[in-house]
């Protein structure tokens, strides 16, 4: 077990503490394009989320960028541990477009913000079970849930899957 902690402070370090988000590229120009830059340098201002939001409300936008931006916008309001309103826009991201991996990563993510672990763990695995550009974030954030209902081997097995894969 010695290792599993090596590996989560490993992980901790290079993902943080908190758990991981995973953001969606979206290009073409635009405000949705602007939202995703946002989104992916590490953004937390209130006024990029307004970006994604003008994105959505006057941008045409095909299936995967709405859904797209949606996740992006959760993402910043992830950031903000505005888990809540983060979940809403991952939830409707789920609705446009249910193959997209990153929106079940980003919806663990913030349900795990929210101390609930074992209610994390089915959009993890669905993350996991989908695939992510950042598949390292998934197992990261699935090591986490593990540890929070107590399961230490399953946690184990995913932070040196994460690591494995960071």
């Amino acid at each position: 077990m010695r290792n599993a902690w090596t590996a989560a402070l490993i992980l901790s370090l290079a993902l943080g503490a908190a758990p991981a988000r995973a953001a969606v590229t979206v290009i073409g120009g635009g405000l949705a394009e602007a939202c995703s830059h946002a989104a992916l340098s590490g953004e937390v201002a209130v006024r990029f989320e307004d970006l994604c939001t003008n994105a959505l409300e006057n941008e045409f936008l095909n299936v995967r960028d709405r859904a797209g931006t949606l996740v992006n916008r959760g993402v910043l309001k992830l950031r903000r541990a505005a888990y809540a309103d983060a979940i809403r826009d991952f939830n409707e991201a789920v609705r446009v477009k249910p193959d997209m991996g990153e929106a079940y990563v980003n919806r663990g993510a913030a349900i795990l913000g929210q101390r609930r672990f074992a209610d994390s763990l089915p959009d993890l695995n669905r993350a996991i079970e989908l695939g992510v550009q950042e598949p390292a974030k998934a197992y990261y954030n699935r090591a986490l849930a593990y540890e929070g209902v107590d399961d230490p081997k399953s946690a184990y097995f995913d932070y040196q899957k994460a690591l494995e894969l960071a």
